[in-house]
């Protein structure tokens, strides 16, 4: 398959490497499976749908309709989850998402100020939580990540990268 068609199946954050440079993935993270929850949900009903059809009378193709709208739906959430991704690597983190137009959102390390993790209750029992990233510039294209698992490991990964580049200095070595 041709590059270019790869890309409207496959988010290929290998490409958007600077790989002259150096840089490499750390850790490329997809979004939790519990986002996956509700097209599966709109799948399922759609199959109630079909199972309906055949003691629906005249009205049959009204639940066709609507298991097919629910299918299309389904189909598509899934397609967008899929061609999400959020990456580290040893010099930025960026999110590549997006089906049809794709936004690339990059902040360098070295921007980062702060990483905030907020996990709801419900993320706290199945393993995920959203990133909150703070830097130094006004408006920024990366600011809210959603749905990451594990997101306490993925923020000490971050962590140690800052410091393995030495964006930071280490307070309890002092030089």
């Amino acid at each position: 398959m041709t590059r270019k068609l790869r890309g409207f199946i496959d988010p290929d954050v290998d490409r958007r490497l600077l790989a002259s440079e150096g840089e490499f993935i750390i850790d490329e993270v997809i979004k939790h499976w519990v986002t996956l929850v509700p097209p599966m949900c709109a799948l399922a009903l759609s199959l109630g749908c079909y199972i309906a059809m055949v003691n629906a009378g005249a009205a049959w193709w009204l639940l066709m309709v609507l298991g097919l709208a629910l299918d299309v739906w389904a189909v598509i959430r899934m397609f967008r989850i899929h061609m999400d991704r959020f990456v580290i690597t040893n010099m930025r983190v960026f999110r590549v998402h997006g089906a049809i137009n794709q936004h690339l959102a990059t902040m360098p390390m070295t921007r980062i100020l702060d990483i905030s993790v907020e996990q709801p209750f419900l993320g706290r029992i199945l393993g995920y939580g959203h990133f909150v990233f703070e830097s130094a510039a006004q408006d920024q294209g990366l600011r809210v990540i959603r749905y990451v698992g594990h997101p306490e490991q993925r923020d000490l990964t971050i962590q140690r990268v800052i410091q393995v580049a030495g964006l930071r200095t280490n307070l309890a070595h002092p030089r």
